[in-house]
């Protein structure tokens, strides 16, 4: 299943500082593009305005690493979300290349959070029915 088939999506450019000695995007940089993908995903679907409007911290993060990007590349991110528990849910990512080659999959663990209390707190589910309702007919 290539990126397209995700419920969304983010354009990621390959930067000059993205790139290492060997000439391919570095492992470590995969998770910024990861990064930036969920960040447009909520600010659409939740309205975020600022970083602390995220109602969640990572918990986890993997990346399996396919074929190098390179400098110039426009990657296509898809992700959505594969699972929802009391107080998370999962998040999948591929990174296509601008070829449609696989470069990456990855996969993040959200917990929801309360900033001001300092604890977890369950899934709200306005918060679920509104990913659910973006993602109807996708299976992760």
């Amino acid at each position: 299943m290539g990126a397209t088939k995700f419920p969304f999506h983010s354009r990621v450019s390959v930067r000059f500082r993205d790139v290492d000695a060997m000439g391919h995007v570095n492992n470590a940089v995969y998770f910024t593009y990861m990064e930036v993908a969920r960040g447009e995903m909520f600010k659409d679907l939740l309205s975020i305005k600022t970083p602390q409007d995220l109602p969640f911290v990572v918990g986890e993060a993997c990346c399996r690493y396919h074929s190098p990007a390179r400098f110039g590349e426009t990657l296509l991110v898809g992700l959505g979300v594969s699972r929802f528990g009391n107080k998370s849910f999962d998040l999948v990512y591929q990174i296509d290349g601008q070829d449609g080659r696989l470069v990456a999959t990855g996969h993040t663990a959200m917990i929801m959070y309360d900033y001001e209390a300092e604890k977890t707190v369950p899934v709200p589910p306005e918060f679920r029915r509104r990913i659910e309702t973006r993602q109807e007919g996708w299976e992760g």
